[in-house]
């Protein structure tokens, strides 16, 4: 399905935001948020398995791609703000279904805390629920630990956007799972010349963004929501290791009241084909159009 490219002011400057719409008007509005070095294409999946049946916006979050260029506050509660502000400006008001990949996660659980009567519905997609730092630790180093090289990344160039594209082909956990969807979701991140192309993101932005995740009320956020509330988890983790970012006993030693928000694992995936995979995107807006 093809999208349309629309800007919402926001604190800074102008926000990306990538819609989808649905083929009928009085359909469900989904809000999207992606995770901390991603965009809005890495919703093309799930906007496929809407099939129209739902009103898909996807924003570049302040600091990637289209939106790079929005200035500070970075951090997890400005992109919270910048949520409320795309379903003031794009969806009436709301109530609108909100999602939210990895960090977007966090952002979803703390912009439904703060705004609850702007959300129908929430959606945690291996994301969310947190832990508090280990002691000892930089922002950098904090920052590395949760993930890893996309932060090396992040200061590469790279010569052509071939040359960007085998550098994901040869990820583990996303080359084996290639497609046309994912090839648009990550060459929207380059910005640049040939042949000194780099990442679109800001590395100040990713710095707050991931220092934030250990803020009380970031961490806190997920257990304040309220009911239809739902989190579905990878059964793998970042690079196709065993290990998830989350599972049940993370999701135990976090102390989240599963009664209020129940979780289930999504086979055979891990923390990027739970979103970029046909199979699982289906899951995931069958589980939106729920509510």
């Amino acid at each position: 399905m093809s999208h349309e490219e629309l800007t919402v002011p926001v604190e800074g400057g102008e926000l990306a935001v990538l819609r989808w719409r649905a083929t009928t008007p009085d359909a469900p509005v989904v809000l999207a948020l992606h995770g901390i070095t991603a965009n809005g294409l890495a919703w093309g999946a799930v906007a496929e398995a809407l099939a129209g049946r739902a009103t898909l916006l996807a924003p570049d979050l302040r600091g990637r791609a289209r939106s790079a260029g929005v200035t500070g506050p970075w951090g997890i509660a400005a992109h919270a703000a910048d949520a409320a502000a795309v379903v003031e400006a794009l969806a009436g008001g709301g109530p609108v279904a909100l999602t939210g990949h990895s960090m977007g996660a966090f952002v979803a659980a703390l912009a439904a805390a703060r705004r609850p009567k702007l959300f129908s519905s929430v959606l945690l997609v291996d994301g969310g629920v947190g832990f508090p730092p280990p002691p000892g630790l930089s922002g950098d180093e904090l920052l590395t630990a949760v993930i890893g090289p996309a932060m090396t990344r992040l200061s590469m160039t790279f010569a052509s956007r071939e040359a960007y594209r085998a550098f994901w082909q040869a990820h583990p956990a996303v080359g084996g799972g290639w497609s046309d969807l994912v090839d648009a979701y990550v060459q929207r991140d380059l910005t640049g010349k040939e042949p000194t192309l780099r990442s679109s993101c800001v590395l100040p932005a990713i710095r707050a963004d991931g220092a934030g995740l250990f803020e009380d009320e970031v961490l806190a956020a997920v257990h304040d929501l309220a009911p239809r509330t739902r989190l579905l988890l990878a059964e793998r983790g970042l690079f196709d290791e065993p290990q998830a970012l989350l599972d049940a006993p993370r999701v135990a030693a976090a102390g989240l009241d599963t009664d209020r928000v129940p979780f289930d694992v999504i086979p055979d995936t891990n923390h990027y084909t739970v979103l970029t995979a046909p199979a699982p995107a289906l899951r995931i807006a069958e589980a939106l159009l729920q509510g």
